[in-house]
């Protein structure tokens, strides 16, 4: 586990606290019930919002902290546990950084302050097909217009402003377009974890360039890779405890069902997976904050495996908890299914297994 800081320490204790208390799984469930359009619940994002966490990493001229990756990535880690739905990653994490990295003095101006302060929501337009593939790219800039077809925008209903990457004169570059202009359309999607996504089209919409290039979406991508990874190990962590507490006190043939040695060795497998998928998050939350030349095969490293042990925990919790597992009133569904939704999202196992392999000369 990383040595943090006392303010790191002070910003996580924070927010385990405020997800306790504002965001516990229950409040997870009552948004699923209610339908939320956007997928998540404003008011609870404004909170966050007020308490500086959508500004962790934008500058302090902006109206953020200057925090780094690593400090984010604990926020993200206690989100994660209780499935807390938010634009973070998307709006505080991804477009952010994409403004960060290649955006100019107005453009940061324009929008770092009021994504810092929750008032807009930015996201990643990337994918346009139903697997993650940032290097095909069909949408187009001409004169200034973006038309093309990007597919399971994260927070896509919510975005005021996308960060769309499109080609212009045969290069892959990265433009900010504005969800309002009469070219943008765009339609909800129901993902099985009943996050907000949508699939967003731009006929022609006006579009803002941003410096950097193909190396640029490389960037931004990997920042939302090891982000997303952060709150992929807080959701496993908490499935793992739970099922643990279950094991603990379930009693079966007049026993309690943790002393039964195949769960015990079960549990373990989870506790070791657990462990080392935490330092390859954390070794590539670091990286980013350090400006490493060895990001990309970190990021992937810790997304890949992320996946395999968040897929494997959620899986286990259904199934140690039996019958009771494989209902909507336990929580254990619910992990499972953002297991499988985060799994998929900025790239799933065999992506990055595959890309880690060709950074490594395979």
């Amino acid at each position: 586990m990383a040595v943090l800081t006392e303010e790191q320490s002070m910003l996580r204790d924070s927010a385990k606290s405020w997800v306790q208390e504002k965001s516990p799984v229950t409040a997870f469930r009552k948004m699923r019930d209610s339908g939320a359009e956007l997928g998540y619940d404003v008011a609870a994002w404004n909170e966050m919002a007020e308490m500086g966490w959508a500004g962790v990493i934008i500058p302090e001229e902006y109206g953020g902290s200057n925090f780094g990756y690593l400090s984010l990535g604990l926020v993200l880690e206690e989100l994660g546990r209780t499935l807390t739905a938010s634009p973070l990653i998307a709006s505080g994490l991804a477009a952010a950084s994409a403004l960060i990295l290649g955006g100019n003095d107005a453009q940061k101006g324009e929008w770092l302050p009021k994504i810092a302060d929750g008032s807009a929501v930015a996201t990643l337009a990337v994918d346009e097909g139903p697997h993650h593939r940032p290097d095909k790219v069909e949408a187009t800039v001409s004169g200034g217009k973006l038309t093309g077809k990007k597919t399971f925008v994260l927070e896509g209903m919510a975005a005021n402003v996308f960060v769309v990457s499109a080609k212009e004169n045969g290069q892959v570059e990265l433009f900010l377009v504005k969800a309002d202009d009469p070219g943008v359309s765009r339609q909800k999607l129901s993902l099985a974890d009943s996050r907000g996504a949508a699939n967003v089209e731009f006929n022609g919409a006006a579009a803002e360039k941003l410096s950097g290039g193909a190396a640029l979406l490389e960037k931004v991508l990997d920042r939302a890779r090891a982000g997303i990874s952060a709150e992929m190990l807080g959701a496993a962590t908490q499935a793992f405890e739970t099922t643990l507490d279950y094991l603990k006190t379930r009693v079966q043939f007049g026993q309690v069902i943790g002393s039964f040695q195949a769960l015990q060795h079960r549990a373990a497998k989870m506790f070791t997976e657990l462990e080392l998928s935490r330092s390859a998050v954390e070794a590539a939350l670091a990286a980013i904050d350090a400006d490493s030349p060895d990001v990309p095969e970190l990021a992937s490293l810790a997304k890949a495996k992320m996946g395999d042990t968040f897929h494997l925990i959620s899986n286990e919790m259904v199934q140690m908890h039996g019958g009771i597992g494989m209902t909507d009133a336990h929580d254990a569904g619910f992990y499972l299914k953002r297991a499988r939704a985060a799994e998929a999202a900025y790239g799933n196992q065999a992506f990055h297994r595959d890309r880690y392999a060709r950074i490594q000369g395979y």
